[in-house]
């Protein structure tokens, strides 16, 4: 099947279908029984999803959270909308297979060119509905990388923070965590000692 291929007319498409597809890299995705297909990840967006996984779970209190990549998460009960963020954060207790059926507590997409209406208008509209209560789009672009946060506000996402290159973007929930955007790209430095932000003597200098 080609990307952007919709279900046969005779019947809408569900998860079961999703088990026939090709193993090529690619993302299969259902929205409202219509297949939604991307490319697979560049070199760069694999990286950027990798450091989020280490820097999240370095900073989620331990035995609360588990955080998943690539988790598929069915909508409805049919299983005709089935999406799969890129990062998710789902509390322990919410653990399912073999997909998930309740939000996470937070969803990431890395933006990908083929990806930045999907992600800024569909899943952003997806999510919320769905109940997902904090949202990130993460731009991994090597000039300006950066991070804008959403909210679940009565049912709507409201931005509650829009942070670019080194800056730094602190979240309180689901748990309370800090990221600069432009160690999520860097190649060259020690981005592990970076990625959160500067230390107490770092800042105290």
């Amino acid at each position: 099947m080609s990307i952007g291929e919709t279900a046969p007319p005779d019947r809408p498409l569900t998860v079961e279908d999703l088990e026939r597809m090709p193993d090529d890299g690619r993302r299969y995705e259902l929205a409202d029984g219509r297949l939604d297909v991307s490319p697979a990840p560049s070199s760069l967006h694999s990286v950027v999803e990798g450091r989020l996984i280490y820097h999240l779970t370095a900073s989620a209190p331990r035995g609360r959270y588990t955080i998943a990549p690539n988790a598929g998460i069915n909508f409805n009960a049919d299983r005709t909308h089935h999406r799969i963020p890129d990062v998710s954060v789902f509390r322990r207790e919410d653990y399912e297979k073999p997909s998930f059926t309740r939000p996470p507590v937070l969803a990431i997409e890395v933006l990908s060119p083929e990806s930045t209406f999907r992600d800024n208008h569909t899943k952003r509209r997806e999510y919320a509905e769905f109940g997902i209560e904090s949202y990130w789009i993460v731009n991994p672009s090597e000039d300006k990388p950066g991070i804008i946060a959403f909210r679940l506000h009565q049912g709507i996402y409201r931005e509650v923070a829009q942070v670019n290159g080194e800056d730094v973007f602190t979240a309180e929930t689901p748990f309370p965590v800090s990221v600069v955007p432009y160690w999520l790209v860097d190649q060259t430095g020690p981005w592990e000692e970076h990625i959160g932000g500067p230390g107490p003597a770092e800042e105290e200098g």
